[in-house]
């Protein structure tokens, strides 16, 4: 068998993972002890392998998320109101499949910010294309596409998003261009995608905070009656791991 042409020929059609599953093999000593679509198999198995993590590579960097964080790494041992079983739940992502929409409320430095980023992680793995916002830049960035005309492109590309992550809700108040915003993205978006929400403050202040009291109404029956609500509470985890690292020293 002339190998170097097969591999190149694999490269050229980008069929890379089967091109390294070739050259290993051909490093293994007793490789032709298997048969030929045993062989095969292990070529197709590393191909399709390569294709998964290169389009979760790809999702991850469009998502841009804040954290590196992952459900399974969640600390459950700090009293923080974490349901576990909830959690578990959420990880099969079938809320998202569901158009379901996840809030995350509590203090500053508990955990909502790498919570939200461990559920659009998951949703990245399981192959639901995700994007995460705070949400004084999501306002920002609204207003820029507004004033160069990208702002029906801007709002598509949230509406075809599975699944839209909201960070820092209620940070800055609500203009009235930002409410308008919001109910546009939450309209379009309302049981047929997802979105999770964290803020600091209840979801029983959330009317206020936007402001409008109309407005208001609107935006949060699109965003709070379907949704899981996440109320996490305890003293910031970051203050933690300082007194920590102080008692270490």
């Amino acid at each position: 068998m002339l190998v170097h042409p097969t591999l190149e020929k694999l490269h050229a059609l980008k069929l890379t993972g089967m091109a390294k599953a070739l050259e290993e093999q051909l490093q293994v000593p007793d490789i032709q002890t298997l048969t030929f679509e045993e062989r095969l198999g292990l070529l197709v198995d590393r191909e399709t392998t390569e294709r998964r993590n290169r389009k979760l590579r790809v999702r991850l960097k469009k998502a841009k998320l804040r954290l590196n964080a992952t459900l399974e790494d969640i600390d459950y041992r700090t009293a923080r109101g974490l349901d576990k079983s909830l959690l578990l739940a959420l990880s099969s992502c079938q809320w998202i499949e569901e158009h379901l929409n996840v809030l995350i409320t509590g203090p500053t430095g508990v955990g909502k910010t790498y919570l939200a980023c461990g559920l659009g992680q998951k949703a990245c793995r399981e192959g639901y294309r995700t994007l995460y916002f705070r949400l004084p830049r999501l306002l920002q960035e609204l207003n820029i596409a507004r004033g160069d005309g990208r702002y029906g492109r801007v709002l598509a590309n949230l509406a075809k998003t599975d699944l839209l992550i909201i960070d820092d809700w209620g940070l800055v108040p609500f203009d009235d261009h930002g409410r308008h915003d919001m109910l546009e993205i939450l309209e379009d978006r309302h049981n047929v995608r997802s979105t999770v929400v964290t803020s600091q403050f209840p979801v029983s202040h959330w009317h206020e905070i936007i402001g409008d009291p109309t407005l208001a109404d609107a935006i949060l029956d699109r965003l709070v009656h379907n949704a899981y609500k996440i109320n996490l509470k305890g003293e910031s985890m970051r203050k933690r791991l300082k007194d920590l690292t102080e008692a270490g020293h």
